[in-house]
């Protein structure tokens, strides 16, 4: 099947039953302290089926070595598990488990073929932190501010997709990264179901609260 225009590298319309989400995890680490807010951002590989090129925060699936997912207090285990390794693995660095705070969750729309349940986590760089790519799964990196994240992906320099931008759209709001740290600790997670709808042969998402999200309903 041909992409659907306006989506993700890879990404598919689901004409099938609904594909279960993947759990999975992310963290959007950052740096700056009280003076700067950067975000860490890696590239996936051109070569990837899914999500080919693009500019995502690190992270990945959550693996059953990580621990089982059916109960809230293991599932947070697994999540923290697997964000720190991919974390280690996409960027090359390693973060303490205390370090990780819970910002948001988002579910891929139910009318997609590949579909993730992700938990994203915020957590402050290491003061040594040196990233690193590991040149397969991810090539390249940059510190940004979200503006300049956001400019550069305007211009066509940055492939983004629709979760990662509009994390960056909230996260521009933030001065610092110790603003957004202490933001973060008081959050209540409340998961994001983006729905699709088509206009007049063009794709929207919409997202909770915007107009005719309730009409669409999830299929």
């Amino acid at each position: 099947m041909e992409p659907h225009p306006g989506l993700g590298p890879g990404e598919e319309v689901n004409a099938g039953p609904v594909t279960p989400p993947r759990t999975a995890a992310s963290v959007i680490v950052v740096r700056g302290g009280t003076a700067a807010l950067e975000l860490l951002l890696v590239q996936r590989t051109p070569n990837a089926r899914f999500m080919g090129g693009v500019w995502v925060f690190p992270g990945g699936s959550v693996d059953p070595e990580d621990g089982p997912i059916d109960h809230p207090e293991d599932l947070q285990y697994a999540l923290r598990v697997a964000a720190l390794r991919e974390v280690a693995e996409e960027a090359g660095v390693r973060l303490d488990n205390d370090l990780l705070t819970p910002f948001s969750r988002w579910i891929t729309p139910a009318h997609l073929k590949t579909r993730f349940d992700t938990w994203f986590f915020v957590a402050a760089a290491p003061r040594d932190a040196e990233p690193r790519v590991d040149g397969e799964e991810c090539v390249d990196f940059k510190w940004l501010t979200p503006t300049e994240a956001l400019a550069a992906h305007q211009a066509g320099q940055l492939p983004l997709v629709f979760p990662t931008i509009k994390h960056l759209e909230q996260l521009r709001a933030f001065s610092s990264a110790n603003q957004l740290l202490e933001y973060s600790y008081e959050l209540v997670i409340e998961a994001v179901e983006p729905r699709i709808v088509t206009v007049r042969d063009e794709l929207r998402v919409l997202l909770p609260g915007d107009p005719g999200y309730e009409q669409v309903g999830r299929r």
